[in-house]
């Protein structure tokens, strides 16, 4: 029996990681105040839920 790796689940996380540090960057970056900033912060954990909503939009979905 092939032992199966869990090569796919680490390069969606290495996938998922840099997009949420480049969300924390864009969303601090142009963040006016502290809280803001926060609330860049708490975006940018959710970011994958903005991606698949326009992408469904766009589409048509």
């Amino acid at each position: 029996m092939a032992e199966h790796g869990k090569g796919g689940a680490a390069a969606s996380g290495g996938i998922y990681g840099l997009g949420f540090l480049a969300a924390v960057i864009y969303y601090i970056g142009h963040a006016a105040s502290f809280g803001a900033g926060i609330l860049g912060f708490l975006k940018a954990l959710v970011w994958p839920v903005f991606v698949v909503y326009k992408l469904m939009e766009h589409l048509g979905m």
